[in-house]
């Protein structure tokens, strides 16, 4: 589908990588692996076609299409939310009007002459493509997609400038789902998600009939969805035939090989030179020592093995001590105009505890976490904090606190105690600013970059309960792991803030769930206990409840229930003749479509488990590993799921016409 050959990408001297090849096959997808600044995004761009290589091509066939979601920089304006969604089906509304066009034309011809004949034959052409493509999904395509990806009914006449960054990616992800190119390229698209919002994409990528190209540090999805991973380090790319974890543990293997290979090699070549410096002189030995100098200028030199860019750790300065109630939050309200964010809310946090709080966006979490830190007051109730409780607090919107005219360096000097400074350093390279990055003024960082400063001297504060809101939205993976190792060995409380699921697993004991214009709840678990318990409401919500059999119990209590008074203004036998009609209307006509609907909810829930075993067995490594299972496993996937939207389709056509039915006579 897509052939990238002896691709090579250079910026003035630094080399991003060269020589690079692969080929991307339909429906495939890969990951895209590295730290920051490696070339990831480099790469999507240039298949893309926003950046031109410095040699080598990218080919793809004819009429290809390519859809990129980039990290940031879009902003829409002037349309409405649905205006801009429906523009996906560009194509398609173009086809519908050129019918309809033509086929106005042909009412005014004789149905007799040659171009009526031909005009009718184009118009036929033209109603196969457009069946194909069914105009009549577009409106609950747009619906499903726009209500998965968090927005509501009410956002969709709302103008697309009235949405904030986060939403505005939202909008550009939505155009490029319903547009469904052949290759798909996405740049950190979970970035601005909820966790909700995460699954339904990762469900929807993980059925996406094309191929897609992934960058993320959500190890999460990358596990879950990619069957090939493609690592960029130290200008060279390598490839991995399996998911993100594979191929870190693939790479330890490889490196162990190549230095052992390495490592033989240097000691073989080093005992020819041995003997070539010891006889050189030697008449006698002249012959075997021309041959042994032919011999090691024929060796391939097998290269040493690159090191791993050092894996820093931090540890937290030594909190001080604390009473057992960390904060206290009674009876408090909170409101911005007519949205009510909280009322009459109680919550206590405890010394040691770690928990999430997870939610939809504009639930109402960073409120939380300013009215706990006093950074905002409630409208009522009380909020204390505990005996000795020294909070630190991190959130996106301290990075434009920071002084621009001073150096990385400086800024966090300032803020860290005696005892931390010899850490300053340390603790910056495991936030990537390694060497004379340091020296760069704040002035000149980028939005992320500044972030990570502002985390940097959060961490370096002597403290006994962090308030981290998004602390690893501009991380990469190694500085993910940095920073979950040091919040694992730190005793004091912890208050998180974030939708990285792999990130919090391993950390919280507790999840706090927010939602609008509900109370919030608080799950005894971490965070894939508080998903199962999700999916087990949602279960229970969407499994109609199965009427049991009428008993002789039953009819004894029917029997004393006053009967449903007679129509008003309708006689006795006009009532029953009514009735009657109902009840054979029902029997004729309802009970079939009923009975239709229980087979195909059955039907559904078999098919769902399906998918849902075979999207399993794809990701694993033993079909990963072996391309005749994965083909035979991509292609069921594909069948169940183009069956499934049959069975969806059905279900939502059969269901208006049971609400028709019963409107209709009055059932």
């Amino acid at each position: 589908m897509i052939s990238v050959q002896a691709l090579r990408v250079e910026f003035g001297p630094r080399v991003l990588f060269s020589n690079l090849s692969f080929s991307v096959q339909p429906r495939e997808r890969i990951a895209f692996a590295g730290h920051n600044g490696a070339g990831k995004s480099t790469l999507m761009k240039c298949i893309a076609g926003f950046i031109p290589p410095s040699g080598g091509q990218i080919s793809a066939p004819k009429g290809t299409k390519i859809g990129y979601l980039p990290q940031e920089g879009i902003h829409v304006k002037g349309r409405t939310l649905w205006k801009e969604t429906e523009s996906a089906f560009g194509e398609v509304m173009a086809l519908k009007e050129k019918v309809d066009r033509l086929s106005d034309e042909l009412v005014k011809l004789d149905p007799r002459s040659s171009p009526y004949g031909e005009l009718l034959e184009e118009i036929g052409e033209l109603e196969l493509e457009l069946y194909a493509n069914d105009p009549s999904l577009m409106k609950p395509k747009i619906e499903s997609v726009l209500k998965g990806l968090g927005f509501q009914e009410k956002d969709f006449k709302r103008d697309c400038s009235e949405f904030s960054g986060g939403w505005q990616m939202r909008i550009a992800m939505a155009k490029l789902f319903l547009q469904q190119p052949e290759v798909l390229l996405l740049d950190e698209p979970t970035n601005h998600l909820d966790i909700e919002t995460q699954i339904w994409v990762e469900q929807y990528l993980i059925n996406y009939p094309g191929a897609i190209l992934l960058i993320s540090h959500d190890r999460a999805l990358l596990d879950t969805l990619c069957t090939r991973t493609i690592a960029f380090a130290h200008g060279r790319a390598e490839e991995y035939a399996g998911n993100f974890s594979y191929f870190e543990r693939e790479s330890v293997l490889r490196k162990e090989i190549q230095l052992k290979q390495f490592t033989a090699q240097a000691r073989e070549i080093a005992e020819s030179q041995r003997f070539i410096d010891r006889f050189r002189a030697s008449a006698n030995k002249a012959t075997l020592v021309q041959s042994r100098i032919k011999l090691l200028a024929k060796v391939v030199r097998i290269p040493k093995p690159e090191q791993d860019d050092a894996v820093m750790n931090f540890k937290f300065p030594a909190p001080p001590n604390s009473g057992h109630t960390v904060a206290k939050i009674e009876n408090v309200s909170k409101a911005y105009g007519p949205l009510q964010i909280f009322n009459g809310f109680d919550f206590e946090i405890n010394k040691g505890e770690k928990f999430a709080i997870v939610g939809p966006n504009g639930a109402g979490k960073s409120t939380f976490c300013r009215l706990v830190t006093k950074q905002e007051e409630a409208d009522a109730g009380e909020i204390t904090l505990g005996h000795k409780v020294a909070p630190s607090f991190f959130s996106q919107n301290h990075a434009d606190e920071l002084d621009p005219n001073l150096t990385i360096l400086e800024t966090v000097q300032a803020v860290a105690s005696r005892d931390a400074m010899p850490q300053v350093r340390n603790i910056l390279g495991c936030f990537l600013f390694t060497g004379d990055d340091v020296f760069k003024k704040v002035g000149v960082l980028s939005g992320g970059e500044r972030s990570r400063v502002a985390l940097t001297c959060m961490l370096l504060k002597p403290a006994n309960f962090l308030i981290l809101d998004e602390p690893t939205n501009h991380l990469d993976m190694q500085s993910q792991g940095v920073l979950q190792r040091a919040l694992l060995d730190y005793p004091g409380s912890v208050m998180i803030v974030s939708h990285n699921r792999d990130f919090l697993d391993q950390l919280v004991t507790k999840t706090l769930e927010f939602r609008p214009g509900e109370e919030p709840r608080l799950f005894h678990g971490n965070i894939a206990y508080y998903l199962d318990k999700k999916a087990e409401e949602k279960s229970a919500r969407t499994t109609p409840a199965r009427k049991p059999p009428a008993t002789t119990a039953d009819a004894e209590v029917n029997r004393d229930v006053p009967k449903k008074e007679s129509t008003p203004g309708v006689n006795r036998k006009e009532q029953r003749r009514l009735q009657a009609m109902a009840r054979e209307a029902k029997t004729k006509v309802l009970a079939p479509l009923e009975k239709e609907l229980v087979i195909l909810e059955a039907k559904i829930a078999d098919q769902e488990a399906a998918q849902a075993t075979l999207t399993t067995t794809l990701s694993s490594e033993d079909v990963a590993g072996d391309s005749d299972k994965l083909r035979q496993t991509t292609n069921a996937v594909e069948k169940i799921t183009k069956t499934l939207d049959l069975s969806y389709t059905r279900w939502s056509s059969l269901t208006e016409e049971i609400e028709k039915v019963k409107v209709k006579h009055g059932l």
